[in-house]
């Protein structure tokens, strides 16, 4: 069942939403050749714990860090290792949740370190474009596969693949809510969009083919041909009418 949320709930999820923007604009900066993930997992961590939330990845069972933190042909659910040093050249995509009184917001970036290849900076482009491409469907009244098919349409045209084992979802008092959302489809499909509806729209594009394969970490999530990966998610609400509301966005 899909949930509408109240207006008391949206109050909450806006502030988880806000806390996680004004993270990553700490956070983003500081990724660079020669620091550690785990770098960055403490500083978010530090940031969300300040602002009197809790990182919404601790709730999932057997994790224990605030981000996932994915490089290169790493699609998701990188985990944020000591080990892991970015090097010039390296994409790299954080993912995070933020909880405030119950409930969640979760977004997700990919940034370049240094100097990329070309189709590495495409890839990010194309990945954060989807998203905005998409979100021109997340209307009162359209059908989730307008949405969907709007994301697969500008993924494919710029000649790059989106996952298909891995989806959007719900979100609200749980980290990840019903409905799953391939992000892929018909336009025309689905369920309708109502007033108050609340998704984690991410889509997570790979350079090559769309298959994925799970590491031995039973974690990580990688591209099968070990290819660049992106990734972008924001948390949004449908209005009762016009475009989404975004909440894990800057306002500046």
């Amino acid at each position: 069942m899909i949930s509408i949320k109240t207006e008391a709930e949206l109050h909450k999820m806006r502030r988880a939403g806000a806390v996680l923007a004004s993270v990553f604009e700490e956070i983003l900066p500081m990724i660079c050749a020669g620091v550690s993930a785990s770098v960055i997992d403490a500083k978010a961590d530090a940031l969300i714990l300040a602002y009197a939330c809790t990182p919404s990845f601790k709730f999932v069972k057997g994790y224990s860090h605030a981000t996932c933190i994915s490089r290169n042909e790493e699609v998701v659910h990188g985990i944020p290792y000591a080990t892991k040093v970015f090097q010039d050249g390296d994409i790299v995509s954080i993912d995070v949740g933020v909880c405030f009184e119950g409930y969640h917001a979760d977004a997700a970036r990919t940034v370049a370190v240094g100097g990329v290849i070309n189709a590495a900076l495409d890839l990010i482009r194309v990945t954060e474009a989807s998203f905005f491409e998409a979100c021109q469907f997340a209307i009162a009244g359209n059908k989730i596969g307008d949405v969907v098919s709007a994301l697969q349409m500008c993924v494919e045209k710029a000649g790059f693949s989106v996952v298909r084992d891995l989806c959007s979802h719900g979100i609200g008092r749980s980290l990840h809510e019903e409905p799953l959302i391939p992000n892929y489809g018909k336009a025309g499909t689905g369920f309708n969009l109502l007033p108050g509806m609340t998704f984690a729209l991410e889509p997570m594009v790979n350079i090559g083919r769309h298959d994925v394969l799970t590491l031995e970490d039973k974690w990580t999530i990688i591209s099968a041909d070990k290819t660049l990966s992106a990734h972008y998610e924001n948390t949004i609400v449908i209005s009762p009418d016009g475009h989404p509301e975004i909440l894990t966005l800057s306002e500046s």
